[in-house]
C-alpha cells in the first residue's frame, strides 16, 4: 500500500475532526450525556440562609439600670480602662460624660456617632451594650470622695497574686460587649476618641465567649481549663439576683448601681494538661463534662460537702474549688460574668492564656472579699491559676433618653 503524504493525513484528521457527522455526533453524544446527567442528577440542597438577626439585634440602652449587667452575656468583650488627665475636675467629667453617653445612646442601636467617619460599621450593632464604671480615682478628680461607695477601693494584698501594672487600677472604665467583633472594635475606637482629651488608655483587655448560637442560651460555658463557669450565678429577674448585684438603697447616685471587680486571670494550661481527668475533676469538686458536683447527677445539684467514699474522705475534698467558693446565702452570692483571653503563643508554643473574670455585686466587702479569702487562703486551682490583674469600679445607675450616665453623683 502506497503511503500517503503526511500533510494528507494532516488533511484527514483536520476533515474528520471538522466534519459535520462527528461534530454532530459529539453534540448528540453530549445531549445524551447531559440528559441521562440532568435525569439523575439529585435535587440541589437549598442555599443555607444566614440569621441576620444576630447582627441587627440591639439591646435597650437608656432605662434605671446600666445593660451590659444582667444583659445575657454577649460573644465578645473589650474593658478599657483610663487614667483621667491631670486637672480634669468635676466640670470637665460631665462634659466627658455627655459625650460617651450620647455616642453609647447611638451605637448600641445601631446608629452612627456623630463625629463617625466609619458609619457603615455602626449600622449591625450586635446586640451591642456599653456600660460605665467609676473607678477610686474618678470620685477623687471630682472632689466628691464622700460619695465614694466605701468598697470601692482598691482590692486588699494576696498571696497568690502577681499583679501587673499594664493589667491593674483605672479611674474609668467602659465595658463594651457585642456578638460581633467588628462592632467592638468599632465602639471602642469611637469611644476611646471621645475620651482621648480627658484621659489615656491605661489597659484594654479583649476577651471571648462561644459565638451567638453555637449553644443554648441556657447553657454554662465552659472556659479554657475546661470549666463550666457561672453555675451558681443568681439569676436575672429573680429575688436572689435584686439582692445580690443591685443597690436598693441610699442616695440617688448609688440606687440601682452595682459594683464590678474585674480579675486578669493566667491559667497554667501547660501544667494542667498534665493532669489526668480524675484529678482535674478533684481540685474543681465538679466534673468537666455536665459541671455537676462529685456528689451529684446534674450541674445544679447542690454539692454534698458532708459525703464520704468508702475511705472514709470527703467526695468533693474540703480545699476544692466549688468548696471554697460556695456561698450559702443567696444575698452574699456574686455574679460572674466572665471571658477568656488568648494571647500569643512565645516562641516555645506556650499560650498565654486565662479569664477576664467581671465579678458584680452590689457590695464588695460584703460579698466579693470574703470568697476571695477563702480561695486565696487554701484553693486547689490556685496551682494552675495566677491573678495577674486587678480593678474596682463603681457601675453608676442608668439615665433616661435625654440624661447621661453619672448625671447623679456628677450633678
Amino acid at each position: 500500500m502506497t503511503e500517503q503524504p503526511a500533510n494528507r493525513r494532516r488533511l484527514s484528521r483536520r476533515h474528520l475532526l471538522t466534519s459535520g457527522a462527528v461534530a454532530g455526533g459529539a453534540l448528540l453524544g453530549g445531549g445524551a450525556v447531559a440528559a441521562v446527567t440532568d435525569r439523575d442528577r439529585p435535587a440541589a440542597a437549598p442555599t443555607p440562609v444566614a440569621d441576620l438577626s444576630i447582627g441587627t439585634g440591639t439591646e435597650p440602652f437608656h432605662g434605671p439600670r446600666q445593660a451590659g449587667v444582667a444583659t445575657y452575656p454577649q460573644a465578645h468583650a473589650s474593658f478599657v480602662a483610663f487614667t483621667l488627665h491631670r486637672g480634669v475636675d468635676r466640670a470637665a467629667l460631665g462634659r466627658l460624660m455627655r459625650l460617651l453617653t450620647d455616642d453609647a445612646a447611638r451605637l448600641t442601636q445601631g446608629q452612627p456617632a456623630l463625629a463617625d467617619t466609619e458609619r457603615e460599621l455602626a449600622l449591625l450593632p450586635a446586640r451591642l451594650t456599653v456600660t460605665f464604671g467609676f473607678g477610686p480615682g474618678f470620685y477623687r478628680a471630682a472632689g466628691l470622695d464622700d460619695r465614694r461607695p466605701p468598697s470601692v477601693a482598691d482590692l486588699p494584698p494576696f498571696a497568690i497574686d502577681r499583679l501587673e501594672p499594664r493589667w491593674s487600677g483605672g479611674d474609668l472604665l467602659i465595658q463594651i460587649c457585642a456578638d460581633d467583633p467588628v462592632t467592638v472594635a468599632h465602639a471602642q475606637r469611637m469611644l476611646i476618641k471621645d475620651a482621648r482629651p480627658f484621659g489615656a488608655v491605661r489597659w484594654t483587655q479583649l476577651g471571648f465567649r462561644r459565638s451567638r448560637g453555637v449553644q443554648d442560651e441556657a447553657h454554662t460555658q465552659h472556659n479554657l481549663l475546661g470549666q463550666l463557669d457561672g453555675t451558681t450565678n443568681p439569676q436575672p429577674g429573680t429575688a436572689a439576683f435584686e439582692q445580690a448585684v443591685w443597690v436598693s438603697d441610699g442616695p440617688a447616685w448609688q440606687r440601682d448601681g452595682t459594683t464590678l471587680v474585674i480579675r486578669r486571670i493566667r491559667t497554667e494550661l501547660e501544667t494542667w494538661d498534665l493532669l489526668g481527668r480524675t484529678d482535674k475533676e478533684m481540685a474543681l469538686g465538679r466534673r468537666l463534662d455536665t459541671g455537676a458536683p462529685l456528689t451529684g447527677q446534674a450541674e445544679h445539684d447542690p454539692p454534698d460537702f458532708t459525703a464520704t467514699d468508702e475511705l472514709g474522705f470527703t467526695v468533693i475534698p474540703e480545699f476544692s474549688h466549688v468548696a471554697r467558693a460556695h456561698v450559702a446565702d443567696e444575698r452574699l452570692m456574686i455574679m460572674r460574668r466572665p471571658y477568656n483571653y488568648d494571647g500569643v503563643p512565645n516562641a516555645d508554643g506556650h499560650p498565654d492564656s486565662g479569664l477576664i473574670f467581671a465579678s458584680y455585686q452590689a457590695d464588695i466587702d460584703r460579698q466579693f472579699l470574703p470568697v476571695q479569702r477563702r480561695l486565696a487562703e487554701r484553693d486547689l486551682l490556685n496551682e494552675w491559676t495566677t491573678p495577674i490583674g486587678s480593678a474596682v469600679f463603681a457601675i453608676p445607675p442608668g439615665c433616661a433618653p435625654g440624661g447621661w450616665v453619672g448625671q447623679q453623683l456628677l450633678e
